[in-house]
């Protein structure tokens, strides 16, 4: 008989559970069910039985059921893994005993990049340049595949790791080790929440956070606010689940939900599905939001019967759900911190940019506003159209005069401003057309956000179906790919014709991964590339993804703007994104009538149709029970065999970790930090981003000459993401983002200043000589320090530099976390007081006292701070160690190097 964690019983008992969100009782059955009196505790399960709406500063445990991984962030993890059997085989050990402690997933999505497109060969010559790139980190993954115990790879090419997880990995409820609970995880993606949509809880963690869950590590974190999101009415005709979602992430962060919980109620669920709430719950990190929670309702069970999910488990998720009060009821009765309605019936079609998502602009006001916007941005008079004065250009080179479209074509020798629109007539290869401010030059359906959801699918493919026969065709210079979540989108697809029409548009597969949202756009063609530098061009993209910040999809793209696949069909006919749609024609058919919006859009009744007559329950059976198998490019890959990986010393894409090797049994006794050196003084609001590599490599940087010197040529380089298994890489990277200001140099950028004779170095070059020289190394900060996105490599790169701490007025949370994660002390100033206030300015010598200590949470430590002329300056920190487990993670030089040591004791 399995145990349960129950939450029904504590409710007979007295305590009001049926006042606690949904996502607060999962939370609190967590730490029911892990409780051991050391890294969770009774004071954990107060905080969490007692739960306050207005928020609390108290910690609390997460250990999640499985976690879910992407390349990029997984492969980092792999190494680690690896690199810690082979250690543990260096000492004599069983390294077969290295192994996940709860199942991980991890997807292959994000290494495929739109090169090839618009032609039925797009996909596979797509997959082969895929190969050919990371040949070197997939035959990494292929061996944990079988090397690891707990640990399944999904191979490219089979699809993205949320629609996965929505479609076949989310069990709702697990039955394991004799226990039934919540399915629950986290992820090395942002966008992990997307499964809130089934009813499980996830959210996305960095590489650190995810390696400790995997090897049995509770997650710590500040017992969230839980905002109540209350839904009425149901999405109108016309409208899609895009314009839905777009139109909560303006609402949502109009409000300001960072590091809250959102929960979804309200009798507007009724009308939605798993697939609508999916499409939600994708968007948190948009939001701003931990997780957009929907509670397992009747239409939970609904999706999962339709996905193939066993009909034995089925009715395991929904009798335990209505015994453990987990089932979507007495919604009246449960206490938000607040709460936000929106009714669904007021919705209007709409799409947002054109740098943030939450920026949602009405279609009925997007030619307008783009005006506006080319105006207040670029400070160009925005011209309509017809209007237009067109810079001459050819594709030879051309003359760069300016003339005025007429039936003569006379040519006028007045210059186009500055100050004006820009316009460019380009020949090219027999064709000529006019490129513009506002020409639209990526059309991407791209996963992650819709494609997992078929009637947005279904609704441009019957776009595309509509438009051909109105004898419309895509605009030439448009870029166009589609890039669905998973094969079963394919398989609707063509059982429907609709991927026949939406080919004649030139929206061919092009690969089945994280495309354009994660700037994988690929190149523009060569002469449309070269107008719109050339002409200083600001043209636009039009994806179904869910991130359009600045430069990410595309460096040359300055406009983007996210809106739902239909609508992407449609721009991609018009070619421009400065018309008004709901008035104007889309363009004429080939008798010069004029086709309108309303002609090629369908109706709900005819989406509804088509997915009854083209979605099967047999086509998630035939993808998912061949899911591991990959195509022939995997199964031909030949990748290491055995229990320890055979590191390749001249790879520049995977090396052993260098955290594990010959770790003693026992750690070092911890010391005080005497005579450090500032490595960095950095002012407020400094992000991962400035201190994890990303991005390409410049050839003068640290990390291009190194591999210039392993001899890779330049065009091979690849990108930082693509070389995150290499410590030697990354370590190079670290601290030297181009805008990164470092008050100790006057050049920006990756530089510092060498104090034994002042000389500006690379911040790489400048650790690498403190280090040979046997000099600790610190970072001063200000507020908010390691914000954004949780990078792992934040944290090991600042670790490899050699830097013992790091003194902030105040840190991120995940940041934080990952310093202690990697043997780093967190120290924050006291109240009131900065590095400026104190008269701190980098070029001092500094001693930390109180580690050695008797270290406890919260510690007061002292610091001083010697001049060059002798002279010093004493002030407290505080030690952000926040509970006795990261002294011991500290302790051992790093959360790795702890569970490590602890198996090391066992064996």
């Amino acid at each position: 008989m399995s145990k349960t964690a129950s939450l029904s019983k504590l409710h007979a008992e007295g305590h009001a559970i049926d006042k606690l969100p949904f996502s607060i009782r999962i939370l609190l059955e967590n730490v029911i069910r892990n409780h051991d009196g050391f890294s969770i505790t009774d004071e954990h399960l107060e905080t969490l039985l007692h739960w306050n709406p207005l928020g609390t500063e108290k910690e609390i445990p997460f250990k999640p059921a499985r976690v879910l991984m992407q390349d990029f962030t997984g492969v980092p993890a792999v190494v680690d893994i690896a690199s810690i059997r082979a250690e543990v085989i260096r000492k004599g050990k069983d390294g077969n005993k290295i192994n996940p402690a709860i199942p991980v997933d991890l997807v292959i999505d994000h290494s495929v990049q739109v090169d090839y497109y618009g032609t039925n060969y797009a996909y596979d010559k797509n997959v082969d340049l895929e190969y050919e790139r990371n040949a070197e980190r997939y035959e990494l993954l292929k061996w944990a595949q079988t090397g690891l115990n707990n640990f399944t790879v999904v191979p490219p090419g089979m699809g993205i790791c949320h629609q996965v997880n929505l479609e076949y990995l989310a069990k709702g409820i697990i039955e394991r080790d004799g226990w039934i609970f919540p399915d629950t995880l986290v992820g090395t993606d942002s966008h992990t929440p997307m499964v809130n949509g089934i009813g499980v809880l996830g959210w996305g963690v960095g590489g650190i956070e995810a390696e400790a869950a995997m090897l049995g590590q509770p997650i710590y974190f500040t017992c969230p606010q839980v905002i109540g999101l209350k839904l009425t009415g149901k999405i109108p005709d016309g409208c899609t689940a895009t314009d839905m979602v777009l139109a909560i992430t303006k609402l949502l962060r109009d409000y300001g939900v960072v590091g809250k919980f959102v929960e979804v109620f309200g009798e507007g669920l009724d009308h939605l599905t798993v697939t609508d709430r999916a499409t939600i719950s994708n968007m948190s990190p948009e939001f701003g939001c931990t997780v957009t929670y929907f509670p397992i309702d009747h239409q939970t069970i609904d999706y999962m019967q339709r996905t193939n999910r066993p009909t034995h488990h089925i009715k395991l998720v929904e009798s335990y759900c209505k015994e453990n009060m987990l089932w979507r009821a007495n919604e009246k009765t449960i206490t938000y911190t607040d709460i936000l309605t929106l009714d669904l019936n007021t919705l209007e079609p709409a799409v947002a940019g054109p740098k943030r998502p939450q920026d949602k602009i009405l279609i009925k006001e997007l030619y307008h506003k783009f005006g506006e916007l080319l105006d207040n941005e670029y400070k160009r008079k925005y011209i309509p159209f017809k209007n237009r004065e067109v810079n001459s250009w050819l594709s030879e080179g051309g003359s760069g005069t300016a003339f005025t479209p007429s039936a003569k074509h006379k040519i006028s020798h007045e210059t186009v401003q500055s100050d004006q629109l820009k316009t460019v007539r380009i020949i090219h290869e027999n064709q000529e057309y006019v490129l513009s401010d506002g020409s639209i030059v990526i059309a991407a359906i791209t996963s992650c956000t819709n494609t997992s959801n078929p009637a947005v699918m279904v609704g441009a493919g019957l776009v595309a179906r509509k438009a051909i026969a109105r004898g419309l065709r895509t605009k030439s210079w448009v870029k166009t790919s589609l890039a669905p979540g998973s094969k079963v989108v394919t398989e609707y697809l063509k059982r429907s014709g609709l991927i026949e029409d939406l080919e004649a548009l030139r929206f061919h597969h092009v690969g089945y991964g994280c495309t354009s949202c994660i700037g994988n756009s690929g190149p523009l063609p060569p002469h449309i590339a070269e107008a719109v530098d050339k002409a200083d061009l600001v043209v636009a993209s039009i994806l179904s993804g869910n991130r359009n910040f600045e430069a990410r999809v595309h460096p040359q793209v300055k406009m983007n703007f996210l809106a739902s696949p239909m609508l992407v069909v449609v721009y991609a006919l018009i070619g421009r994104i400065d018309v008004d749609i709901l008035h104007d024609p889309i363009d004429l058919d080939p008798n010069g009538e004029p086709v309108y919006l309303k002609d090629i859009w369908p109706s709900q009744d005819e989406i509804n149709e088509t997915i009854k007559a083209s979605l099967r329950q047999e086509d998630f059976k035939q993808v998912y029970d061949v899911i591991f198998d990959g195509n022939k490019q995997w199964q031909d890959l030949i990748a290491p065999m055995g229990s320890n990986y055979h590191w390749k010393n001249n790879s520049t894409y995977i090396q052993e970790a260098p955290f594990f090797k010959d770790i003693s049994q026992v750690p070092e006794p911890v010391t005080d930090i005497k005579n450090a050196r500032v490595l960095l003084y950095l002012g407020d609001s400094v992000t991962t981003d400035h201190i994890s590599p990303a991005g390409s490599f410049r050839l003068d940087s640290a990390a291009g000459k190194y591999l210039n010197d392993k001899g890779i040529a330049v065009k091979d380089f690849n990108s930082y993401g693509s070389r995150r298994g290499n410590h030697e890489v990354m370590m190079r990277g670290t601290f030297a983002n181009v805008r990164i200001k470092n008050k100790i140099t006057t050049k920006e950028g990756g530089y510092t200043t060498y104090f034994p004779n002042n000389e500006t170095l690379s911040v790489f070059d400048a650790s690498m000589a403190y280090q040979k020289a046997g000099i600790p190394l610190i970072v001063l900060a200000g507020k908010e320090y390691g914000s954004g996105s949780s990078r792992d490599w934040a944290a090991k790169g600042t670790t490899l530099l050699g830097v013992k701490a790091v003194i902030a007025e105040s840190f991120e949370r995940i940041h934080r976390s990952n310093l202690v994660g990697m043997g780093i002390a967190p120290l924050v100033f006291t109240q009131g007081e900065n590095a400026d206030s104190l008269g701190l300015d980098g070029t001092e010598s500094f001693t930390i006292t109180g580690l050695a200590d008797q270290l406890t949470p919260y510690k007061k430590l002292q610091v001083k701070a010697e001049k060059a002329d002798g002279n010093h300056i004493n002030f407290d920190v505080i030690a952000r160690f926040d509970s006795a487990i990261e002294i011991e993670y500290y302790k051992n030089g790093g959360i790795l190097q702890y569970v490590l040591r602890g198996f090391l004791a066992k064996e």
